[in-house]
């Protein structure tokens, strides 16, 4: 009797654990799964990054030559610049014997301001893309970290059974009407002097489609809408946001000579004298540099300067 009890006694520990192991079989089940979730996660976390630090590198690199591309442009536009400047001076003295080199130089500067456009619009694709992979990163799930001991736990939103709960839904984006709906509903609006609903409508067309080539004009008429209204600091950084954002944009002389008129009409005599003769320079052929030279006419201010560079 005694030995019979003493043996049970001893056996009591494996039997404890036998039924501890067994008593929860599902317990086990979900911690073995939790832990080929997170397994997967890192794995697919890992194969990320690695994708992200690619696209990273060929993305710098893809930066730096059009960057370099863009210097060259640059440094292509000024020296055009100068050279119509001097056609420009020759032609007053010369009795119009150039307007045709004149007319090149024009032409060059038009395919210079295209590529110079081109290169704007694939260097914010490229921050967009690289936007999009960071975005992608951040929305991965994490791993649970452990907790005594344990690998994490399921979600403890989780309806009676052991389901997942639906997590709610998030209500749906409103989405932009076409840019060419957009663009016409914004200018019936301005044409109509409903200036501050013109204003938002040529907003969303630079906010929705800012590589448009709508969104040059639209930014123009931003511009004329604050010059209407007597805004004139407001209209002069509007024209001048055409001038470095869009300068392929057909809306380009007009928002020189517009730039021009408003720094004149603000007493910035020397900037708007400046604007106008930039104006003339890079499109001497076109009916707003006709403008600007009858402008500077009525002021008495010779259209080109001076060789010597004397002040107006």
């Amino acid at each position: 009797m005694g030995f019979t009890m003493r043996k049970t006694l001893a056996s009591l520990p494996a039997i404890a654990v036998f039924l501890l192991l067994c008593g929860n079989p599902r317990a086990h089940a979900v911690s073995k799964e939790m832990i080929q979730l997170q397994t997967q996660v890192q794995q697919l976390q890992d194969m990320l990054q690695h994708l992200q630090q690619s696209q990273d590198q060929q993305l710098a690199v893809l930066q730096r030559v059009v960057q370099q591309i863009s210097d060259s442009v640059s440094h292509m536009n000024e020296t055009v610049t100068t050279l119509q400047n001097q056609v420009q001076a020759q032609n007053e003295s010369g009795g119009g014997k150039i307007d045709q080199l004149s007319t090149q130089a024009q032409g060059i500067n038009d395919s210079i301001d295209e590529l110079r456009s081109r290169i704007d619009k694939l260097n914010a694709q490229m921050q967009t893309i690289q936007s999009q992979l960071q975005s992608i990163a951040a929305a991965q799930p994490q791993p649970q970290p452990a907790q005594n001991g344990q690998p994490g736990q399921p979600d403890q939103n989780q309806q009676p059974g052991g389901q997942p709960g639906q997590q709610p839904q998030q209500p749906p984006q409103p989405q932009a009407p076409p840019v060419a709906q957009l663009y016409q509903g914004a200018m019936s609006d301005y044409e109509g002097a409903h200036y501050d609903l013109a204003s938002s409508e040529f907003g969303d067309v630079l906010k929705y489609y800012p590589q448009d080539d709508l969104a040059g004009n639209a930014q123009f008429y931003l511009g004329e809408i604050a010059y209407r209204q007597h805004n004139y600091k407001q209209a002069i950084s509007d024209y001048d946001t055409v001038l470095q954002q869009f300068p392929g944009s057909n809306k380009a002389p007009a928002a020189r000579l517009r730039k021009g008129e408003a720094e004149l009409d603000t007493n910035q005599r020397d900037a708007g004298i400046r604007d106008l003769r930039a104006l003339i320079g890079r499109y001497p052929q076109s009916p707003e540099a006709s403008q600007a030279r009858s402008r500077l006419n009525g002021m008495g201010v010779r259209v080109s300067p001076k060789p010597s560079a004397g002040r107006d």
